[in-house]
């Protein structure tokens, strides 16, 4: 079975503009993203999709794969999905969407990631989910939650606090969504062209758009977190976490 990683990068970010291309520790935080997806023993090959020239020539001149998109696709997803068709990858080959902006990425939690597809070869995605260990991150928005199953399908992603602990049990765990996916490649174009949903317009999760059209996704938890750079402030801690 085939597995491709796509790390889509652009430089423009609200938040935070030119995000991918800032220096931590003498490397690129792409080129750190992109090092880590590398060392993952079940990942075949790497790219970086892009639609900046900045980011393009920052992998070219590392010796990274890097595949330019245009400047048209709405969320990373869909240039994820732009790039794979570039490629010219089966339907069958396995997807990896990895955020450009989780430079202390775990290779380790992305052979959690695509490793129910060897259990499930008509698995159509897959994520990752680890446990939170304080009442912080349970309570901040941008901190996603997810419920699952007892067969570890998703049930639920939300920013809420979610489950809600009615009668204040002390044994809930919750659990912390890790915004890296799995997908065949024919269910990610598929997924492409599903219309946004309700949910996902209200929590602004486009996983969501998956679970209301009906359709699966696989949460594997994860011992490795992944956490990501949102805005400057967010670098001290991956310094320190380095």
């Amino acid at each position: 079975m085939k597995v491709t990683a796509i790390i889509p990068s652009r430089y423009e970010s609200k938040r935070f503009p030119g995000k991918s291309l800032v220096n931590i520790q003498g490397k690129t935080m792409i080129q750190r993203v992109y090092e880590q997806a590398k060392k993952s023993s079940r990942i075949q090959s790497v790219y970086v999709a892009t639609d900046s020239d900045a980011i393009y020539s920052s992998i070219t001149d590392m010796g990274g794969n890097v595949i330019m998109t245009s400047d048209k696709c709405n969320s990373g997803t869909d240039r994820v999905a732009e790039a794979a068709k570039t490629l010219g990858l089966a339907d069958n080959n396995i997807i990896v969407n990895i955020q450009g902006d989780q430079p202390v990425l775990q290779p380790e939690c992305l052979d959690d990631l695509v490793q129910p597809f060897w259990e499930n070869p008509d698995l159509e995605m897959a994520t990752l989910a680890t446990p939170i260990s304080n009442e912080v991150d349970s309570n901040d928005p941008n901190t996603v939650k997810v419920v699952f199953d007892g067969n570890g399908t998703a049930i639920y992603f939300s920013r809420a606090k979610i489950p809600f602990n009615r009668d204040d049990n002390e044994n809930i765990q919750y659990f912390k969504h890790i915004g890296i996916y799995a997908y065949s490649n024919a269910f990610l174009q598929q997924f492409t062209k599903l219309p946004h949903s309700i949910l996902e317009e209200m929590e602004k999760l486009e996983q969501l758009r998956v679970i209301e059209s009906g359709h699966k996704i696989q949460v594997t938890v994860t011992e490795f977190d992944s956490p990501s750079v949102d805005d400057p402030a967010d670098l001290k801690k991956i310094e320190a976490l380095l």
